[in-house]
């Protein structure tokens, strides 16, 4: 879960780690990024559309047309590569050596060559800082993005050793920053780390392979040494001299890296919040630990700087993510060591939240996918509160038996691991796979939490009346739940009313348009191309899950809808990829504040119900142009105030035009929404990618919780951040 600029009416707080939902607020819920390419004024004559290339900061444009109309381009590769194969022989056998590999195919050290990767790379190196301070050697970390998009970061640790290395005969710094699976974290007692992030000795090669600049400095036994690097090369050899005075105990390593604009397919920009977002885990996990986050600018004004640093650790990180909601009693938390494992484990149940939370960290990489870990837990959970519920004659039906999601209804919880030796899944870390880890968890969280509950009764009732509310509602839904999971979405008959539906059947060539109202539902169906592009119109606004429990969701009429037109399966159930009808969704609203709540409803449904939508990468927000430019016979469409601003620049001072103001869908005819939103030649889509489940659970409940302090504080912090002239009142 890269930002885009919102429109100028809303009031926007921007939130760390990019999940900004942004979209929330009408930025790209950024949850991620996707790439950067760039977006077209339109103008339009006669339903002919020349494009002018505008740079547009992480906008998706959707230029893939179902694969029956790319037939031509499809058989022109099959030739290509019958040829090839044709002269197949030993020759065409590459020997990558050195860094070449991570030149060659970097998206599989850094995951892609867009946002998500340019982010990685900062990750490699503050991770490597924060090795060395769970290591006990270091207590502050530095960071600082420039002013010229490089990056610079700072730590107080050990210092990256700088002897002669025998085996390479070359330093032992310039090995780790130049031969991959060179480090000093694969465990054992020849280890240099005991628990570390690190564990294939990739991490700084790979920055410093694709960095177009690299520079590095080593304080270390009252020495600073220096080097310079481009694109994993050496470009100096390793300088030293000696530190004078007070300088003289000081030690640590700072890398200044410049990403290689040969790689990266987006612009290269950092952005500030998604880093922050990183940094404050980072904080929260390493109670010992203070990160400092500092962004240089040439406008003083855009300057940027923050301090962390959290004594409570995991505690403060459950008090924080429940911020904008009610607990039902205080914040549990332990930490305990295990057969050389350590867990800490923080976790808070809340009366108004109808979804749980559960972030798990292994050596503070957060495990996105999950692990042993998090399964642990969830068994240990649920085990636990049905054996005290039995006990303690609350549950008094002996055959009633609460499941796993009746029992984390409601629970905010952080599970984080220290593992000598973890087993992470690929490079990226995304699935912890150790299988004594869950053991481990299992039973901690098992001895803990029957201890504290037996002694502390009241807060075992008010867990039990939560979950029992839970199972009652979801018994209360059943009717239903069954028949979501009986109308097979695949037959008309199942598909509701209003739906258009389009003739294609495979549904990676099929998208789905979800619209406000039936005025912008009529101009979209007449405007779209029925062979792979269906209208789904909605009356009104839906419900805002976020305040209801599941009984009330299944009975809402549009929420019912969506369900059924997108072949959507069960809250709570494994997501199926194969049921679903459409590979894009795409939410198109108004450009207004209607516009953007109702988008934000959507948005809290999908993320709340089914979030491996986002996960797939399936969700998508329609971008349609705020202006119509009329001069003569010639249309203009802008999409914000700059690009108006940039075309009325751009036309000569006496010229005589007209300016339209859309302030809905239904204002615009269906060629016109077509050429300008709908064509997927032409249009902006915003791709939605959670990358911060912690950001986007904080910013759903503070948007759409039922804590109205929080969110009436939200809008007047927010205040400074709009233009007054430019509301829509």
């Amino acid at each position: 879960m890269a930002l885009l600029k919102p429109p100028p009416h809303l009031p926007v707080r921007l939130i760390a780690s990019r999940f900004l939902i942004s979209a929330l607020h009408s930025r790209s819920f950024s949850l991620s990024s996707s790439s950067c390419l760039s977006r077209p004024i339109l103008f339009c004559k006669k339903r002919t559309i020349r494009l002018a290339a505008i740079p547009s900061s992480f906008a998706l444009r959707n230029a893939v047309s179902p694969r029956a109309f790319m037939s031509s381009s499809i058989s022109t590769e099959a030739f290509q590569e019958s040829t090839s194969a044709n002269t197949y022989g030993s020759e065409q056998i590459q020997v990558l050596e050195g860094l070449d590999p991570v030149r060659k195919r970097p998206g599989m050290y850094i995951g892609s060559t867009g946002p998500r990767g340019l982010h990685h790379l900062v990750y490699e190196i503050l991770d490597n800082a924060v090795d060395e301070a769970q290591a006990g050697f270091a207590s502050k970390i530095d960071v600082v993005l420039l002013a010229d998009n490089s990056v610079c970061i700072t730590d107080n640790g050990r210092g990256i050793p700088t002897d002669f290395h025998p085996v390479t005969k070359k330093s032992a710094l310039e090995t780790v920053l130049t031969i991959l699976h060179a480090g000093g974290k694969f465990g054992g007692s020849s280890s240099g780390y005991s628990v570390s992030g690190g564990l294939h000795g990739v991490g700084l090669s790979v920055v410093n392979a694709l960095s177009e600049a690299l520079e590095i400095t080593v304080w270390r036994d009252g020495m600073e040494y220096h080097q310079k690097y481009s694109r994993g090369k050496p470009l100096t050899a390793l300088k030293s001299h000696v530190l004078q005075g007070e300088l003289s105990d000081r030690r640590g390593t700072r890398i200044k890296f410049w990403p290689d604009r040969e790689v990266f397919t987006t612009t290269i920009q950092l952005d500030y919040n998604t880093i922050a977002g990183r940094i404050r885990e980072l904080a929260f996990l390493n109670p010992e630990l203070t990160i400092t986050l500092k962004k240089e600018d040439n406008d003083p004004e855009n300057m940027q700087h923050n301090e962390y640093s959290y004594a409570g650790g995991l505690v403060e990180y459950v008090k924080w993510l429940n911020t904008d909601k009610k607990p039902l009693h205080d914040i549990l938390g332990f930490s305990k060591e295990v057969d050389g494992i350590t867990i800490n484990v923080a976790l808070q149940w809340c009366s108004d939240a109808y979804s749980d939370t559960i972030l798990g960290y292994a050596n503070s990489i957060r495990t996105v996918d999950g692990g042993t870990h998090i399964d642990g837990i969830k068994a240990s959970l649920t085990r636990t509160i049905n054996n005290l519920g039995k006990k303690s004659k609350i549950i008094k039906e002996k055959d009633i038996s609460l499941s796993g999601e009746h029992v984390r209804e409601g629970l905010t919880c952080v599970v984080a691991v220290k593992v000598p030796n973890p087993e992470f899944e690929g490079q990226t870390k995304t699935r912890l796979g150790n299988p004594e880890v869950r053991r481990v968890v299992d039973q901690s969280v098992q001895e803990y939490l029957t201890e504290y509950l037996e002694l502390h009764p009241d807060v075992l009732d008010s867990i039990l009346s939560k979950s029992l509310n839970a199972l009652k509602a979801a018994l209360a839904a059943k009717r239903a739940r069954e028949l979501v999971r009986q109308k097979s979405v695949l037959k008309s008959s199942s598909l509701p009313g209003k739906l258009a539906d389009c003739s294609a059947t495979n549904p990676e060539e099929s998208e789905i348009f979800i619209v406000e109202g039936d005025s912008a539902g009529g101009s979209a169906k007449q405007g779209r191309d029925r062979r792979f592009q269906a209208i789904l119109p909605l009356r009104g606004k839906i419900l805002n899950v976020e305040r209801k429990d599941e009984a009330a969701m299944y009975k809402n009429e549009e929420i019912q809808n969506l369900i059924l037109g997108l072949g959507l399966g069960v809250k709570g159930e494994d997501f199926k990829k194969e049921a679903l009808r459409y590979h894009k969704i795409i939410i198109l609203t108004d450009a207004d504040v209607d516009g953007a709540h109702i988008r934000t409803l959507l948005l809290t449904f999908f993320y709340r119900y089914q979030k491996a939508l986002f996960d797939e990468g399936f969700i998508y927000v329609g971008v349609p142009p705020l202006y119509k430019v009329e001069r003569g016979k010639h249309v203009y469409y802008c999409y914000d105030e700059a690009e108006l601003k940039k075309l009325q620049n751009s036309l000569p001072s006496n010229a005589s035009y007209n300016i339209q103001r859309f302030k809905g869908l239904g204002e615009m005819m269906p060629a016109q929404l077509w050429e300008t939103t709908m064509d997927p030649e032409s249009r902006l889509l915003k791709r939605l990618v959670v990358e911060d489940a912690a950001e986007a659970n904080v910013v759903f409940s503070s948007l759409m919780g039922a804590r109205v302090d929080v969110r009436k504080e939200l809008i007047q912090s927010s205040a400074s951040m709009i233009n007054l002239h430019q509301l829509d009142i």
